[in-house]
């Protein structure tokens, strides 16, 4: 019996020891990356902004006037919730592999936003402009005549959100050929 309690304490600190040096050796690889060089973050903050920039010029193309509320504004070429969850998923692709689990959850979340945009989110932004359209309608004397207008560009067409599409696509490429360049 005592034997058997020696053996058994004995492997408890092998396994105490291997437990200790997983933690030792986890927690030195997991101090090393940084929110700042974290390249699938980086690739779709990155679309994030040049989609939203593109929006500010493409606006003033069609209305010949400056709108700074396209910078933060949803609608619009080209989607930047496309680039963004697509820069997201081909990023993380090319760091872990198109094969990974990773991959899969981020291609999936990308593919239900882009739908969502093109979908219930577009449907939804032309409802809004024929209840705005009503409104404006009615007579002065109704309580909602004075109502605040909805907002109109919620969703996105199906060239929109290509268009996000394909800028997330060669953002997170040329992330990614950068990383390959000077690592």
């Amino acid at each position: 019996m005592r034997r058997v309690l020696n053996e058994m304490a004995a492997s408890g600190s092998s396994i105490q020891s291997s437990v200790s040096s997983s933690k030792a050796a986890a927690s030195s690889s997991s101090s090393s990356p940084s929110i700042f060089t974290n390249y699938a973050l980086i690739s779709a903050l990155v679309a994030f902004t040049i989609a939203q920039s593109i929006k500010l010029f493409t606006s003033w193309y069609k209305e010949r006037r400056w709108d700074l509320k396209r910078l933060v504004g949803s609608g619009g070429m080209p989607s930047s919730h496309s680039a963004t969850v697509t820069a997201l998923a081909v990023a993380i692709g090319f760091q872990d592999g198109f094969g990974g689990t990773s991959f899969a959850i981020a291609l999936i979340l990308a593919l239900v936003v882009m739908y969502d945009a093109t979908g219930v989110r577009l449907q939804a932004g032309r409802q809004a402009e024929v209840l705005n359209q009503i409104v404006y309608e009615l007579p002065a004397e109704h309580p909602l005549a004075e109502s605040r207008p909805l907002r109109e560009l919620l969703g996105h067409t199906p060239p929109q959100v290509i268009a996000g599409g394909l800028l997330g696509i060669i953002t997170a490429s040329v992330g990614h050929m950068i990383i390959l360049t000077c690592g």
